[in-house]
C-alpha cells in the first residue's frame, strides 16, 4: 500500500510550480491540476472585473484572483475569485503567500477536470475558515450553487432563468445577471 507524502505550509509555499500546473493544499496533501483554459479564464476575468468596478466606487473590501489562502494549519486553496472585507489586511504583510486567513467569499469555477466529492471538501473548508459564502460556477450548464455556513443544502441559481450573482450581506446592491458572466 503506497503512503503519502504529506507537506507543510512552509514545504507548500516553497514548491515552484511548473507550467501549466497550479498546486493547493488539503490536509497536507498537494493537489496539483491543470492551468484553467480560456473559458474558464474569460469568466473568472469577467467576474472580478465586474466586482472590482463595484469596489471601487465603495469601501467594502478588496477582490483578487488566483490567491493562496491559509485554511488550516495544512490546507492552502486559491479560489478563481475572492473577496476580502475591508479591514482584513489591516497589518497582514501583503508579500506573503499564502494569505494567512480565508476569504470572506470565495467562487470557483468548475472545470471538466473537477470531481464533485473534491469540490464539496473544498466548499466546507472554505466556509470551515470562516467564509460567509462559497459560490460554484457551472459555465457548461449556467448553473451556480451558493453555500452558506450553517446550511446544509446549496442555492440553486441558473443563467437561463434570469439566476442573479448577488451576496446582500458582503455586497449589498451588487447584482450581475448569471448569462453575463457565464454567457
Amino acid at each position: 500500500m503506497a503512503t503519502k507524502t504529506l507537506l507543510t505550509i512552509e514545504e507548500y509555499a516553497a514548491l515552484d510550480e511548473p507550467e501549466g500546473l497550479r498546486y493547493e493544499l488539503s490536509e497536507g496533501e498537494l493537489i496539483v491540476t491543470p492551468s484553467p483554459n480560456y473559458i474558464h479564464n474569460k469568466i473568472r476575468d469577467r467576474l472580478n472585473s465586474r466586482l472590482q468596478a463595484y469596489l471601487d466606487t465603495r469601501k467594502l473590501g478588496d477582490v483578487v484572483s488566483e490567491m493562496d489562502f491559509k485554511l488550516a494549519d495544512n490546507v492552502v486553496r486559491r479560489p478563481d475569485v475572492a473577496f476580502i472585507r475591508a479591514g482584513r489586511l489591516h497589518g497582514v504583510d501583503l508579500e506573503q503567500v499564502p494569505l494567512p486567513f480565508g476569504p470572506d467569499l470565495a467562487v470557483e469555477i468548475v472545470s471538466r477536470n473537477d470531481r464533485a466529492d473534491d469540490l464539496m471538501l473544498k466548499v466546507s473548508q472554505y466556509l470551515q475558515a470562516g467564509a460567509q459564502a462559497v459560490w460554484l460556477l457551472y459555465p457548461k450548464t449556467g448553473l451556480a450553487y451558493r453555500y452558506v455556513p450553517g446550511k446544509l443544502e446549496p442555492e440553486v441559481r441558473t443563467a437561463v432563468d434570469g439566476g442573479r450573482f448577488e451576496e446582500p450581506q458582503l455586497l449589498p446592491g451588487f447584482s450581475l445577471p448569471l448569462a453575463e458572466i457565464l454567457g
